[in-house]
């Protein structure tokens, strides 16, 4: 459906890992390796606690979650949701999110993976490459992401790279007071990043995808 829907082309490569649309094929093995875990039993890195209740519940969140993302591709307003994929396999999902992109030309990443693929150096790479698409494939300005103080990888990964920080969030994270650090990357701090953390990234379906975007 690519001439239809063409946000649904969008390929990001880099070495084994891809970034690809979530067809209902890929969004059904990203809601079963949910089901498998996500963090540990004691821990809760997102703002909205999908990742509570049984393994059908915590699938059915990420159903109905993405079918509602698929929709949400406008140019006022956006949310690519793409799996990450090695070998064909489903690892999680990255996400890239705007609203007037267009003018703003900032976006926010966030992501997940499934817990036995974490601690590989997946994220750190799958990041890259969703900023390579904004940065590169989109023309963005700034890239925002946000993560709780006690989220090690994920403020690990933002400030590797070389995100700013840019501010807290007091968020009440189930019936408990935790502080979310926002992040904020330039164009021109990316195009300043050192040389270990240029991976080769080749992007596909950008130019119909920019159409639909409204760029």
């Amino acid at each position: 459906m690519d001439d239809l829907w063409p946000v649904a082309g969008l390929r990001v490569v880099s070495g084994d890992l891809e970034l690809r649309y979530l067809d209902d094929d890929r969004l059904l093995a990203l809601a079963r390796l949910a089901q498998d875990g996500v963090h540990a039993p004691d821990a809760m890195p997102f703002t909205v606690p999908w990742t509570q209740g049984t393994p059908t519940e915590v699938a059915r969140s990420v159903l109905t979650y993405q079918w509602g993302a698929r929709a949400a591709v406008a140019p006022e307003r956006w949310k690519l949701e793409l799996a990450v994929l090695r070998d064909g396999e489903v690892l999680g999902t990255q996400a890239l999110m705007a609203s007037d992109f267009p003018v703003i030309r900032t976006a926010e990443t966030g992501s997940w993976l499934g817990r036995r693929h974490q601690g590989q150096g997946v994220g750190t790479r799958m990041r890259l490459m969703i900023l390579h698409l904004l940065f590169e494939g989109f023309g963005g300005r700034y890239a925002t992401t946000s993560a709780f103080d006690d989220n090690g990888p994920s403020n690990g990964v933002t400030r590797r790279i070389g995100y700013a920080e840019n501010g807290i969030d007091l968020i009440d994270r189930l019936g408990g007071l935790a502080t979310s650090r926002r992040y904020l990357l330039d164009r021109a701090t990316w195009d300043a990043r050192p040389a270990d953390l240029r991976p080769e990234v080749r992007l596909h379906g950008v130019e119909a995808a920019r159409e639909q975007l409204g760029l």
